[in-house]
């Protein structure tokens, strides 16, 4: 394994010890765009975290080729611990992800899906227990109403600009995209918001008063 894949593998698993919280505190005390909000769980309630592969869809010609699915490049071309990250701001009602796709990204080791669009299938997600992000549901599919415009280059989410190799972290309270350049220093300061912020919890176990434990520390603690 190369020095740079090794890194990458270290950066997921620290990244999987953390939540969307302490990452977008993190990325507030860091002066960087990526949490984001509105891309809620749809199917279990499983934190999912590691490198992003992204597609984009919308309207118009597909790319010249022999027809395919919409996202199931992705899905072939994803490594285990790949999120597949999907674009669908076109403005159509129609699914950016759906049943089959589930599953054949759960067999490929995909550890799930974030979508800034809606989805549908859910309850076959569900069923494969494959964790599934994205605006909202529905029952109206892509075929004939969307394209797969490209798969592997930068995409909007929401207002953040992801692009393939950066890293995601998505649970119950939001999602969170840290581009890759950055994401040793945000990694740290996650870590040092973590910690803190699990002493905190202790003390007030211990039978500390909560309006000194969160007190001018804590609300000085994003402040460079």
């Amino acid at each position: 394994m190369s020095a740079a894949a090794g890194s990458a593998g270290e950066f997921v698993a620290r990244l999987k010890n953390l939540d969307c919280c302490a990452v977008s505190d993190a990325l507030d005390k860091l002066g960087l765009k990526g949490a984001v909000t509105g891309l809620g769980q749809l199917s279990t309630s499983r934190r999912i975290a590691g490198r992003v592969l992204t597609v984009k869809l919308g309207v118009g010609e597909a790319p010249a080729g022999k027809p395919r699915h919409v996202s199931t490049t992705a899905i072939e071309a994803a490594e285990p611990g790949d999120i597949i990250v999907i674009e669908q701001r076109s403005g159509v009602d129609a699914a950016a992800w759906g049943g089959i796709l589930s599953l054949g990204a759960k067999l490929r080791g995909v550890p799930g899906v974030i979508a800034d669009g809606p989805v549908r299938d859910i309850d076959e997600a569900r069923a494969h227990d494959f964790p599934v992000y994205g605006s909202g549901l529905t029952c109206h599919t892509a075929r004939g109403r969307l394209v797969e415009l490209s798969t592997g280059g930068p995409i909007t989410v929401r207002e953040v600009t992801v692009k393939p190799g950066d890293y995601a972290i998505a649970d119950g309270s939001g999602v969170a995209f840290v581009a890759a350049e950055n994401i040793e220093r945000v990694l740290a300061v996650a870590e040092e918001i973590f910690a803190r912020e699990a002493a905190m919890a202790q003390a007030l176990r211990e039978g500390k008063r909560i309006t000194e434990v969160m007190g001018a520390n804590y609300e000085n603690m994003l402040r460079s």
